[in-house]
């Protein structure tokens, strides 16, 4: 059974970029969001995210009658899931829950909408036995189709879990070059879902089941953050023996069988930041490496506040005739990772609203990738690069965008997080 159209849940990083895809290969897709301007911006022919090449794609999908979006779902062959996994609220020193409402919330609102032979996938990153869930969800909203858990290939409705494994600011090529991990939970879910994915990617698509499938993601990720906690703690034990890490991690390289990962400010994003806690949630007993490294990233930001307080401290001791009110503070870069402007998670975020908090001065951010701050950043002002280097005292370096690695910086106060200046 061929897919002619394709409803895809979820305008977002991910979403957005699934949707143009399908429709850059002649596809009829529907976009479903429940955010009434990313619809409407979608709908222009325009996109409300940065991510290079997609507002070409999306600019020839409306125009060409491929890609529309609305706010509620439609018919269609086959549903694609991207929507957010955030956390519940908790205790500072509880482990975090995953908040499933949005996946539930879009479970229920394709179920009016199903018909037999459909195809649902969940891509939104989740917690073991996510799909499994959605399938129950599913079957409870709709008895009078049947589904894989009690029907196994012979279902109304073949479900699975595909995990996005793209890297933001290249979405449009890694969407079409990267293999994908398909979970069906019947070996016909799998097979029809490679089926649709191979209608614009050329990697392989490596059929499992749902639950290997989920945790896949969530192991690559976790992988990923033990790695950066290693190189995070490197940069502390450093900095209190008057090391460059840089300069070490460099001379450790060259090891043939060493590759240490760059320290930073933190780890952030709608990933690496995110995915382990879904595991220790799961496993809290078991997981012991992976949640030390959790608490390692999400200190590293406290950390960065500590050296931006002894360079005010340090700043005041050089210039006498000033107060800390006198002093002006510039942080550079406020998006999780480079020449991006998804703020999610993100370590320089929560870094620069700490500063804005326990400083009494002015707070500038450099961010070139935004037009305006978000709201929870009440006292900082949006500056140019220009005016942060002519008029702050202290500049903190968060995120390695290009258009901070060659500025000059010698006689400055300077707290450089990622090795750039």
């Amino acid at each position: 059974m061929s897919f002619e159209t394709i409803s895809v849940i979820g305008l977002g990083y991910i979403g957005l970029p699934t949707a143009a895809m399908f429709s850059s290969r002649k596809k009829k897709v529907i976009g479903v969001d429940v955010n009434q301007h990313a619809v409407e911006t979608i709908n222009q022919g325009k996109i409300h995210i940065v991510e290079p090449d997609l507002d070409m794609l999306v600019s020839a999908a409306v125009t060409e009658g491929y890609l529309r979006a609305v706010q509620t779902p439609e018919p269609a062959d086959a549903f694609l899931i991207a929507v957010p996994t955030p956390f519940l609220p908790c205790a500072s020193d509880s482990i975090p829950q995953p908040d499933l409402s949005y996946i539930k919330a879009s479970a229920q609102a394709i179920a009016p909408v199903l018909k037999k032979g459909d195809l649902v996938i969940l891509e939104s990153t989740s917690p073991v036995g996510t799909t499994e869930q959605i399938a129950d969800w599913l079957a409870t909203a709709r008895p009078d189709l049947s589904f894989p858990q009690t029907h196994c290939d012979k279902a109304d409705i073949n479900i699975a879990h595909c995990p996005e494994r793209v890297l933001p600011g290249q979405v449009v090529r890694e969407l079409v070059e990267n293999d994908r991990v398909i979970g069906g939970m019947s070996s016909r879910c799998s097979e029809r879902s490679v089926e649709l994915y191979k209608t614009f990617v050329l990697g392989e698509c490596v059929v499992t089941n749902a639950r290997t499938a989920e945790m896949a993601k969530l192991t690559e990720n976790s992988s990923r953050d033990v790695q950066i906690a290693f190189a995070n703690e490197l940069s502390i034990i450093c900095d209190e023996l008057n090391i460059n890490v840089w300069e070490l991690i460099a001379l450790a390289n060259r090891h043939p069988r060493v590759n240490i990962l760059q320290p930073g400010p933190g780890v952030g994003g709608h990933c690496i930041a995110v995915d382990p806690w879904f595991i220790v949630a799961k496993t809290p007993q078991q997981a012991q490496m992976i949640h030390t490294a959790r608490k390692i990233n999400d200190g590293k930001p406290e950390w960065v506040v500590n050296k931006v307080k002894a360079a005010i401290a340090d700043f005041l001791q050089s210039h006498t005739n000033k107060t800390a009110k006198d002093v002006t503070i510039a942080c550079y870069g406020l998006a999780f990772k480079a020449n991006i402007d998804d703020l999610r998670e993100s370590p320089a975020m929560a870094i620069t609203q700490k500063i804005e908090e326990m400083h009494k001065g002015a707070v500038f951010a450099v961010e070139p990738n935004i037009k305006m701050l978000p709201e929870n950043l009440k006292k900082t002002s949006l500056k140019s690069l220009d005016d942060a280097m002519k008029f702050a005292d202290i500049h903190v370096l968060l995120v390695e965008h290009e258009e901070f690695k060659n500025m000059s910086v010698d006689d400055l106060f300077v707290i450089d997080t990622k090795g750039v200046w």
